[in-house]
């Protein structure tokens, strides 16, 4: 199914000092981007694409260079344990006094890798040393690379016809609208 996404802007690399394209937007098939381009050269040429609108800039996404130590040295506390252990990762001292299972690892790092998505991250660097983080990575469908300029593959991260759709939209603000990976929305702010 085709989506063209409208926004303010699209910011064609993940520089921060890339200059955005006001009026821009793009067209996700699949996994991957379609066209990237002026939204009425876009919509005109596939009109029969669903909209998405969001009031922000488009941009390849955040990378997370401390992607490992957030997921295997922090614990994420579950929400009901909110009133004990307070919403804010723990580590330290307070992290080694927690009884560690694998399971509640796992459990932790689904809900670090969903604080990520949230901040318009698609990427994140490893590696992974615990089975069951690197199995709540690769469900995530993040991507794992060394470098915050090049994808997995070693190819700059650059939102171009061909390339894996994963982006992000920001607001004005700065806070992160939506998180695209691989085509599928998987965090949207409500």
């Amino acid at each position: 199914m085709l989506t063209l996404h409208r926004v303010r802007a699209v910011r064609l690399t993940a520089a921060e000092d890339a200059e955005p394209l006001p009026g821009y937007a793009v067209v996700v098939d699949g996994d991957r981007l379609a066209a990237v381009g002026p939204y009425e050269e876009l919509v005109a040429t596939y009109g029969a694409a669903r909209v998405r609108e969001w009031d922000g800039t488009l941009a390849p996404g955040r990378h997370e260079p401390d992607g490992a130590a957030l997921l295997e040295a922090a614990y994420h506390p579950d929400p009901r344990e909110a009133a004990e252990l307070g919403t804010e990762p723990l580590t330290g001292g307070a992290l080694a006094a927690l009884p560690m299972t694998e399971a509640r690892w796992g459990a932790s790092a689904r809900r670090g890798l969903q604080r990520l998505l949230a901040a318009g991250t698609t990427s994140l660097a490893g590696p992974f040393t615990r089975p069951v983080v690197r199995t709540a990575v690769h469900r995530s469908g993040l991507r794992e690379t060394v470098t915050p300029d090049r994808t997995p593959e070693g190819t700059p991260r650059r939102l171009a016809p061909g390339a894996q759709a994963d982006f992000a939209v920001f607001a004005p603000d700065g806070t992160c609208l939506a998180t695209v990976l691989a085509g599928r929305l998987l965090h949207r702010r409500r």
